[in-house]
C-alpha cells in the first residue's frame, strides 16, 4: 500500500506533466491540509477581517492551479509553496488596505507560536515581509528557511529535504532568521513608533 505522501507526490508530478485527472484526484489528498494552512494565517489576523479562511484557500487553489506547468518535486515543496502562495495573497491584500486607506497602519497580525519575531504582538504582514525580503538579501537560504517552516507548515526535517541540506543547518538556520526577524521587526516598530 503506497503512503499518502508517496501517493501526492506522484499525483502532483503528473500533475505538473499535463495529467488533468491527477489534479481531480490529488484535490481531495491535500484540501484538508491547505485548509489547516489558511484557517492558521487566517487566525491570525484582526476579527472581522474581510478575507475568510475559505476566500483564501479558494484564491491559493486559483493562483497554483493556473500557474504555468508546475514541476513539484514532492509533498513537502507543494505545501512549502501553497504557504507562500497564501502568504503573497495577505500581504497584497495588506498593502492594498493600506493603499485604500492613504498610507494608514497595516492590520496588526501576531505571528504566533511557529515564529515569534518580536517581543509584543502587532507585527504585521507587510512589514514581515519587507524583512523577510531584506534577510533574502542577506541570505537567501535563511530566509527560504522561514518561508518554508513558517509559511509552509513544514518540519525541520522536511524543510532540509527541500533544500537539500541537514536538519542540523535548517535547525541553525531557522534560529538565526528568528533572532534576525525580530531585530529588524523591533526597528520596523521603532520607526514606526
Amino acid at each position: 500500500m503506497e503512503s499518502s505522501a508517496v501517493k501526492i507526490t506522484r499525483l502532483l508530478q503528473a500533475w505538473g506533466e499535463g495529467e488533468e485527472s491527477a489534479l481531480e484526484r490529488l484535490i481531495p489528498l491535500v484540501y484538508k491540509e491547505l485548509h489547516r494552512l489558511a484557517h492558521h494565517y487566517m487566525a491570525r489576523e484582526r476579527s472581522g477581517h474581510t478575507l475568510e479562511t475559505s476566500a483564501l484557500l479558494n484564491e491559493a487553489y486559483l493562483r497554483l492551479v493556473d500557474s504555468p506547468k508546475p514541476s513539484w518535486r514532492n509533498r513537502a515543496h507543494f505545501f512549502a509553496v501553497s504557504g507562500q502562495v497564501m502568504r503573497r495573497i495577505l500581504v497584497d491584500w495588506a498593502r492594498s488596505r493600506q493603499a485604500l486607506k492613504r498610507g494608514g497602519q497595516a492590520r496588526p497580525l501576531e505571528l504566533g507560536q511557529a515564529l515569534v519575531v518580536a517581543d509584543a504582538p502587532g507585527a504585521d504582514f507587510v512589514a514581515l515581509d519587507d524583512a523577510l525580503k531584506a534577510l533574502a538579501a542577506l541570505d537567501p537560504r535563511k530566509s527560504k528557511v522561514v518561508d518554508l517552516r513558517f509559511f509552509g507548515g513544514l518540519s525541520v526535517e522536511e524543510t532540509a529535504e527541500v533544500l537539500k541540506v541537514s536538519p542540523e543547518t535548517v535547525a541553525r538556520d531557522w534560529k538565526f532568521a528568528k533572532s534576525w526577524l525580530r531585530r529588524e521587526l523591533r526597528k520596523e516598530k521603532a520607526v514606526a513608533a
